[in-house]
């Protein structure tokens, strides 16, 4: 028999599987299907009664511009929003701030003040459309500009669903959008989850995300781990603010890749749902069921997707996605095929979502819950990956806490060994990519990408101008000073936040108000 193949994590394939391989216990390992400890998914009936919720990541441009992206979306069936933010506003940045220049409204919509966020959602029912805003360190920020958007439109907090990111310490690891120490960021979070239980009971504060770590290289298992021990961080953070776990843990969120590796990745999202409600149950205590519950979005794989042939993504993309739905997830995005080359076109961002539809209405994969339930080779996987994230996990903690280790460089090394293996074995050829190091072809198809105007940033600082000048200034004045006076005491900065925000103080301006107070990270500092 050939060499076993190994999987992405690094346990080795079996060419067979057979009963002896399945984990012992196996029915408590698996319970029923929305009960602890949810291996089998965190609903009952899960899609047989309505399909996971469909989302697309997107936006670019002005506001005006992903607003009509964004009806066409919904148009074309999407259930949920998806905001990508520009880089000047994932780091806390105006427009016209000089260390914006090149980058507006580039890899996402430019949002400086609340008359962006208004053409932003402008004709869109935000009581009937879940929106989910990839945005992390200024999170509370863009939360509250869109509060204030619905609040114009007669809608209540109550009203409103969806979810903000929001997750920092990813950043440390793997991204590198933050502004703030992590002392201050880990305090913004858990003001953001004593605000929302308040005022938008229904609004997920966190997506805890894998995915920015998977982009980076980590294996599956690494991703787990490292999300998880997150997530936990962010449990103790909120405990020490004085919050009771069951009012907030319900709320939290959790944000994975798929890969084209697809029992792998149905394990370990099976995998993740087990060791969460073991965490919250017999180490925080958790009571309510909802606590223990591991919610999940998910993206196919963006660094996956190869600009060699770019058409076959949407095979990718198809598999990736049936990963995700074998896996149990709440909601997906699917990703253009487009994406390697550029932002992606209307048409390209259409057949993202149709990808979606086919899964959900052509197949049968709405009709049952947990089709893998007792498969050899997934139960077997499974319990790889549970005892690979455990140990993970154990390493991570060995250093005192998820933050001490991001100190130590822990995650961000061993993440950089994964990606550096990986890439040696495409390289030798021992990892096929097609298109790639195989099945070549001599000329690629021409292609026109989408292109973003490059006017944009001009436009942006003329109404950054004019904003400034309309506005009462005073009133900007003295609300960024009780911003700040809450900054350096310990009352909840969200609420005098939202009240500049109001005064129509840019996002520039808020972060800037942080800053001066809080300072801004850099990657040698301690901490």
């Amino acid at each position: 028999m050939s060499e076993a193949r190994a999987s992405e994590s690094g346990f080795p394939i079996k060419g067979v599987y057979t009963a002896a391989d399945l984990p012992p216990e196996l029915d408590s390992r698996l319970g029923e299907p929305g009960r602890y400890p949810y291996a089998r998914g965190v609903y009952p009936t899960m899609y047989t009664s309505r399909p996971w919720t469909m989302r697309q990541y997107a936006g670019f441009g002005t506001a005006t511009e992903s607003n009509a992206r964004y009806h066409q979306l919904l148009k074309a069936g999407t259930m949920g929003l998806s905001v990508a933010f520009d880089l000047p506003t994932q780091m806390g940045y105006d427009s016209d701030d000089a260390i914006a220049h090149g980058e507006v409204g580039k890899v996402g919509v430019a949002i400086d003040s609340i008359e962006d966020m208004r053409l932003l959602f402008d004709g869109i029912p935000l009581d009937k459309v879940s929106t989910s805003m990839t945005i992390n360190a200024p999170g509370s920020v863009l939360l509250l500009l869109y509060q204030l958007v619905a609040e114009e439109n007669g809608l209540s907090g109550s009203a409103l669903n969806g979810t903000i990111q929001n997750d920092i310490l990813k950043e440390y690891i793997a991204r590198g959008t933050y502004i703030f120490p992590p002392k201050p960021s880990l305090r913004l979070v858990a003001d953001t989850f004593a605000y929302c239980r308040k005022e938008v009971p229904k609004w997920n504060t966190i997506s805890i995300s894998g995915y920015h770590m998977a982009e980076a290289g980590a294996t599956p298992a690494q991703e787990i781990a490292f999300t998880l021990a997150n997530g936990v961080e962010y449990v103790r953070a909120a405990l020490a603010a004085g919050l009771a776990v069951d009012d907030f843990a319900p709320r939290l969120s959790f944000f994975f890749v798929a890969r084209t590796t697809l029992l792998e990745e149905v394990a370990k999202f099976r995998a993740a749902r087990r060791i969460w409600a073991r965490l919250l149950r017999d180490d925080f205590g958790a009571k309510d069921p909802k606590s223990m519950m591991l919610r999940f979005h998910t993206q196919t794989a963006g660094v996956q997707l190869t600009a060699q042939q770019p058409e076959v993504n949407l095979v990718r993309v198809a598999i990736q996605g049936l990963a995700a739905v074998l896996g149990g997830t709440q909601s997906l995005h699917t990703n253009s095929f487009d994406e390697a080359i550029a932002l992606p076109t209307e048409k390209a961002a259409r057949l993202a979502l149709r990808t979606q539809q086919v899964l959900a209405y052509e197949t049968d994969l709405t009709a049952t819950v947990d089709p893998f339930a007792g498969s050899y080779v997934v139960e077997a996987m499974t319990a790889e990956i549970e005892a690979a994230v455990n140990d993970l996990m154990d390493r991570v903690f060995d250093h005192g806490s998820a933050v001490d280790a991001i100190e130590a460089g822990f995650q961000k090394r061993e993440i950089e060994q994964s990606a550096y293996r990986f890439a040696q074995q495409i390289d030798a050829g021992e990892r096929v990519v097609v298109g790639l190091n195989r099945f070549q072809i001599d000329t690629e198809e021409p292609y026109e990408p989408l292109r973003v105007d490059p006017t944009i940033e001009a436009t942006q600082a003329e109404r950054l101008a004019r904003l400034r000048a309309e506005r009462d200034g005073d009133a900007v004045a003295r609300a960024l000073a009780e911003l700040r006076a809450a900054a350096e005491g310990d009352e909840n900065v969200l609420y005098p936040m939202k009240e500049a925000l109001r005064a129509r103080a840019t996002v520039g301006e808020v972060c800037g108000t942080l800053r001066q107070v809080w300072g801004t990270y850099r990657p040698s500092d301690r901490f």
